[in-house]
């Protein structure tokens, strides 16, 4: 056969070797020896054993010229093997190109439907503002999935005030009567934390809130009395969390864009919250713990940007990007009377009950504060200077200063002369200051920006020292809000990350203070 046998055998007379396969076939047909020609049978052939294990080279791997030719073989494989691969990552290529043209054409048939759907709606809106709806009645649900709504008329459209009643007014002065009269006698309570306890403030604890595609906590309230505090959130939910307890107390969804501004209710198991949806939420606590929405208010046409709290617990006012502030009955969720004043077209990004209850503040997006007198509605002064929109207001709990923080920083106020006093420039141009707050006794002075600073409160002509800066762990550069807790045992901070972070003594050297 010319190539090693695969199951030798070899010849008793001759002691030639065979391929078993050719010998049996050759004698079967000659009965001889195809070399020597002798006679030749199957019992003169002896089998042969070899090894299995390692296979004789082939004859074309014996020589040089052998292997250059198996060399050659194998590389035009190779190349046939790349070939056809290359083949294979062009035709990907293709239908990659052809998804990526679906999927923009996709998007751009999603960019018109929306577009379309915008546009429906506006219309949707031109039509309820000129035939008003039916006023209905949905019973509430737990956190929001359906609320109280009366006369849901739809965004714009125009309603019937009740007005400030003679009654109210009544109701307003007095309170006011009776506070100034225990300002008078207001003492720094002694349980107030002090200055040097402030100077060791470190971070307490983080709590993630709300959520990861989300992140960013746009507004902070506490309510003392029950140690909760209350953030909104750009993932549109409000949280109330415990601050004792370290646990969320109740998440309450419903709003459907970011919420701007959080308020407890004093004594009250009340919470409000405003939102970029241009709706206010009154919340009900209920006896498990949840809360409930009882009210939603749609009187305003754009952005709900601050909510605040009158000193009755009775009222509270909202603040809007279009212009108007609004008055409400917290009880009945009636808007009483809505304000515009046709001199200012700028919509109002902050507002703030003075302690006394009948001067309103409210920061502007065109830099200017506007002062009102809460029972005429009249804007009885207007104070300028800022650069930028006015982000935050607080009043003083000793009823003659006013801090508002714009992209500029803080300026302080003199409500009794109606001056700016003193000006902060915490940051650089590009970096707003985003929050300041009073503590309720009215000895510190909290802002937030890009870090978190704390102010001894001075007067007019003393000096306001600043006695502990705390950085923004958030690691955005953005805290946005800042509130005092209790006696200033603590502060709540929140940043455009999803947690809640609280800084004041550590345990042992709380414990030692006290």
């Amino acid at each position: 056969s010319g190539e090693v046998p695969e199951d030798p055998v070899v010849s008793k007379k001759s002691g030639l070797l065979y391929e078993k396969r050719l010998i049996e076939r050759h004698i079967a047909d000659y009965g001889k020896c195809p070399v020597t020609g002798e006679a030749l049978t199957m019992e003169d052939i002896v089998p042969i054993k070899t090894g299995k294990n390692v296979k004789p080279r082939s004859l074309t791997a014996a020589s040089i010229p052998g292997m250059l030719g198996m060399f050659q073989n194998e590389w035009d494989a190779l190349m046939l093997s790349n070939f056809a691969l290359e083949q294979q990552l062009h035709t990907a290529r293709q239908e990659l190109s052809h998804a990526l043209y679906q999927h923009d054409a996709a998007c751009r048939v999603i960019a018109r439907l929306k577009k379309e759907r915008d546009e429906a709606r506006s219309l949707l809106t031109q039509a309820e503002r000129q035939a008003p709806l039916p006023a209905s009645a949905v019973t509430a649900v737990s956190n929001g999935k359906r609320a109280f709504e009366e006369e849901d008329m739809g965004p714009g459209a125009k309603r019937m005030r009740h007005g400030v009643s003679d009654s109210i007014i009544a109701e307003l002065t007095e309170c006011n009567a009776a506070l100034s009269q225990q300002r008078k006698k207001r003492q720094i309570p002694p349980t107030l934390a002090p200055i040097d306890a402030l100077e060791r403030y470190t971070q307490l604890s983080s709590h993630p809130l709300h959520k990861t595609n989300k992140p960013g906590i746009t507004s902070i309230d506490i309510n003392p009395s029950k140690d909760i505090v209350a953030t909104g959130g750009i993932d549109s939910n409000a949280v109330l969390f415990g601050r004792t307890s370290g646990e969320i107390l109740s998440t309450l969804s419903g709003h459907s864009k970011k919420v701007t501004s959080v308020k407890f209710v004093a004594h009250n198991d009340v919470f409000l919250s405003g939102s970029a949806d241009k709706t206010v939420r009154i919340w009900r606590g209920s006896e498990d713990g949840n809360y409930n929405c009882r009210h939603i208010l749609k009187d305003h046409t754009a952005e709900v940007q601050a909510v605040t709290v009158h000193a009755t617990n009775n009222y509270f006012v909202t603040a809007s990007l279009d212009a108007t502030w609004c008055f409400y009955d917290l009880s009945s969720g009636l808007c009483l009377t809505q304000v515009e004043d046709p001199t200012n077209s700028m919509g109002y990004t902050s507002a703030a009950f003075h302690p006394d209850g009948l001067i309103l503040g409210t920061g502007t997006i065109g830099s200017t504060v506007r002062i009102w007198d809460v029972k005429s509605r009249g804007n009885v002064a207007n104070f300028d200077g800022h650069t930028g929109a006015v982000t935050a207001i607080s009043f003083s709990e000793n009823g003659y200063f006013l801090a508002t923080a714009a992209h500029d920083g803080v300026k302080l106020w003199d409500l009794r002369k109606l001056k700016n006093f003193r000006s902060f420039e915490l940051y650089d141009q590009d970096t707003p200051t985003n929050s300041v707050d009073f503590d309720h006794s009215g000895s510190y002075l909290a802002m937030a920006g890009s870090d978190i600073r704390v102010y001894q409160v001075g007067s007019v002509k003393a000096e306001w020292n600043c006695i502990k800066t705390l950085p923004d762990l958030s690691g955005t550069g953005r805290a946005t809000c800042v509130k005092f807790g209790p006696d200033a045992r603590y502060l709540a901070v929140g940043s455009m990350d999803r947690n809640l972070r609280v800084f004041g003594l550590p345990e042992e050297d709380a414990s030692t203070e006290s």
